[in-house]
């Protein structure tokens, strides 16, 4: 508890200490727009003192929300909003942060106080939901189409192109969204990972698409300020995602920076 409130500098970044405001659906948005729900929420948490503010999961595709009313970062018609919400962090001595997220299967669900399962096409859903593998995440969950090799490409183009606009935005922390079991997550375990191409089977080829996902951000993400990876470090399950995968990713993911 003593360094608590001490400055603490990462790269470039400056924080003004180490609480950190972890990214929490707010469920609040509507085709992917920062409203003033999302200013009040965020800005009261710089109010408070906090030293890092981050969004909730902000999709880089619209079928990469988790929930329709989700934030995304897809078009640059959203920057301006997550601007107001950067700015105003700012403003009062906290650094804001922006999480990067596709949902994978687990996308198009309920708002959690609204039941489980997929949200349908006429409650504002989607179908095109995508994994590694066709693999429902549960029996209330339909199954996701496997993604092709050109489709992981388009997902890692899209990933670059959302941390242009946090860059853009004014946000000085990116963080890669590859936790609790949503797409990068799903990639990483081999228990929802089956493929039989250079993104299965192996733990190197499991650990692909985060890392070049991480290799795409960093290209136009400054030098100098730093890039967060969120991961869950173990599944919990035999034949999963384990702690020593885990340690082995982080360095490999410190050596892409």
């Amino acid at each position: 508890m003593n360094h608590l409130f001490d400055p603490l500098p990462i790269r470039d970044v400056i924080l003004a200490n180490r609480v950190f405001v972890s990214p929490m659906c707010q469920y609040s948005s509507t085709d992917g727009f920062a409203s003033d729900w999302h200013l009040v929420h965020l800005g009261s948490r710089a109010i408070g003192g906090a030293g890092l503010v981050f969004t909730e999961a902000t999709a880089v595709v619209p079928e990469g929300r988790i929930s329709p009313q989700d934030l995304g970062i897809w078009s640059d018609q959203h920057i301006a909003p997550l601007a107001r919400i950067a700015d105003f962090i700012r403003e009062q001595g906290g650094v804001a942060g922006m999480q990067l997220a596709h949902a994978g299967r687990k996308a198009s669900t309920h708002r959690p106080w609204e039941g489980h399962g997929m949200v349908s096409e006429s409650e504002g859903g989607w179908t095109n939901v995508v994994a590694p593998s066709a693999i429902p995440f549960a029996e209330s969950y339909p199954q996701p189409k496997a993604l092709t090799i050109d489709g992981i490409r388009e997902i890692i183009a899209a990933f670059a192109e959302a941390a242009r606009r946090v860059c853009q935005a004014g946000f000085r922390v990116v963080e890669i969204h590859a936790a609790h079991g949503y797409l990068i997550h799903e990639f990483l375990s081999p228990l929802s990972n089956h493929r039989q191409d250079n993104y299965g089977r192996s733990f190197e080829n499991r650990t692909r698409l985060l890392r070049e996902i991480v290799a795409a951000v960093r290209s136009v993400w400054p030098e100098r300020a730093p890039v967060f990876v969120r991961i869950s470090a173990t599944d919990w399950v035999e034949g999963g995602w384990d702690i020593e995968q885990s340690v082995a990713l982080a360095r490999q993911l410190k050596d892409e920076g």
